[in-house]
């Protein structure tokens, strides 16, 4: 791919206003998404799960730590992970051994100790693909895995959207058609943030409904604003430190095989967005290191998991401007952002219609990229290994709806639907004869894993 002329490498050259605003596009970019990981975590534990405010913080001083560990080269954005929605969900639902008589919130800084592990198999993947190089370690999770394991993890939350869009039909297909108009109709930037359109034009419909005395079917009031009159201007997020305990390490860490992919692909979009080799230089050893520590960093002291944001890729393709001192201005303004407590409790307000109905969008993309990454890689269905091995992780991934409990040494272990299914596709993909996948191969579908149009020769040896 040849750089676009327009391309703007060095934003000073704009002057410093121009710098500050485009930061700010970034910020609201990736701002909907973030946000709405928190707020649906908060739903699964019933209010006592994720802060805002620790959400923002965590995603900007990640954003800027990852970009240190990357040599300052990469225009990445970090931001919440709804890769790890799943988990949370399965993790406020546990009521075996410990977890039996905890409340919500005591059970939270356990998911998001499984989430500090989790990071650190980032490390462990850096490490391998420095020593043995991506192109070998990527044969061991070829496409027919870890598709069938992403959809699982969208499918697998359907129910909870349909929960939450069931509180007020009307505001949920309000939410969920704004993001449609916005996604496939909108022009420029509001095409970049159809989530956040979605959201804010729901909320407005919510509070004129409200403000006429218009009540939820089952007459709760729409908007509840008793929080945020007492919320302070200026206050400290709430951290917390997170826990560890071996059967929510096992909720939360084999989904990182997902997030890692989605990570891999990331950074080939980026690199193809603003013609460049990221994974050649610095390296996706180096990106892989910048996440996986953010996300750990993060959950540490209570906040969610990280991931690199398509949006903001898709802001870098808008504007034409590369430059990774923009995304740094983004996250000092998330930073900046997470001291205001009473922005958190507007946005805590949210009904949960309108999770309800972004969920129904966001659920169903998580496993539509699955698909999309099964359908790009021309998986050979028609294949009886592919067939059983997708056709077992999804059984496993869907099934297993309780997950498998079971004791070792006198402690009490869940294993997930989705553990098992990576567990299963993993084996079956390492022991089935047969496995013809070619990382780097076929460009077109390896281009959301890992294969830039400028591969570095030193890894195809």
């Amino acid at each position: 791919m040849e750089e676009k002329s327009v391309a703007i490498k060095d934003a000073r050259t704009l002057g410093v206003p121009k710098m500050l605003l485009l930061g700010l596009q970034h910020m609201f970019a990736m701002f909907g998404a973030t946000i709405l990981v928190p707020i649906l975590v908060n739903n699964y534990f019933e209010g006592e799960g994720l802060s805002i405010q620790v959400t923002l913080i965590c995603a900007g001083l990640g954003t800027l730590f990852f970009h240190l560990c990357s040599k300052l080269k990469v225009p990445a954005f970090l931001g919440s992970s709804f890769a790890f929605l799943g988990g949370f969900a399965t993790v406020a639902k546990l009521d075996t051994g410990i977890f039996a008589d905890m409340t919500m919130g005591e059970k939270l800084p356990y998911a998001c100790g499984g989430i500090v592990v989790a990071g650190l198999l980032y490390l462990v993947l850096a490490l391998i693909i420095k020593l043995a190089g991506v192109h070998r370690v990527m044969h061991y999770l070829p496409p027919v895995v870890t598709g069938p394991i992403i959809i699982c993890i969208g499918l697998s939350l359907a129910p909870s959207a349909i929960s939450n869009a069931s509180t007020n039909w009307l505001i949920a297909l309000i939410a969920l058609g704004t993001i449609i108009v916005f996604n496939i109709w909108g022009k420029g930037m509001f095409k970049i943030i159809p989530i956040l359109m979605g959201v804010v034009v729901s909320y407005v419909v919510a509070a004129v409904l409200n403000a006429i005395g218009l009540t939820n079917p089952d007459g709760s009031a729409i908007l509840d604003f008793s929080n945020i009159a007492s919320a302070s201007w200026v206050g400290l997020p709430p951290f917390q430190l997170c826990k560890f305990n071996l059967t929510a390490i096992l909720v939360m860490a084999p989904i990182a095989l997902a997030t890692m992919m989605e990570h891999i692909g990331d950074m080939s979009a980026i690199s193809a967005t603003v013609g460049e080799n990221f994974i050649a230089d610095p390296g996706l050893h180096r990106t892989l290191v910048g996440d996986g520590l953010a996300t750990a960093l993060s959950a540490l002291v209570g906040g969610p998991a990280n991931t690199t944001y398509g949006e903001n890729t898709g802001v870098l393709e808008l504007s034409h401007v590369h430059d990774p001192r923009v995304i740094r201005i983004a996250a000092v303004f998330a930073v900046i952002l997470s001291f205001i407590p009473k922005m958190a409790d507007v946005i805590g307000s949210m009904p949960s219609a309108i999770i309800g109905g972004v969920s129904f969008m966001l659920y169903g993309m998580i496993s539509a990229i699955g698909v999309r990454n099964v359908v790009e890689n021309h998986v050979d269905l028609t294949k009886s290994r592919n067939l059983v091995i997708a056709a077992v992780i999804l059984v496993c991934g869907l099934g297993f709806s309780s997950g498998l409990t079971f004791t070792v040494f006198g402690t009490s272990i869940t294993l997930t639907g989705l553990a098992i299914a990576a567990l299963a596709g993993i084996i079956l993909n390492a022991i089935l004869p047969g496995n013809d996948y070619e990382f780097g191969k076929d460009l077109k579908g390896d281009i959301n894993r890992g294969v830039t149009l400028k591969p570095n020769p030193e890894e195809i040896k």
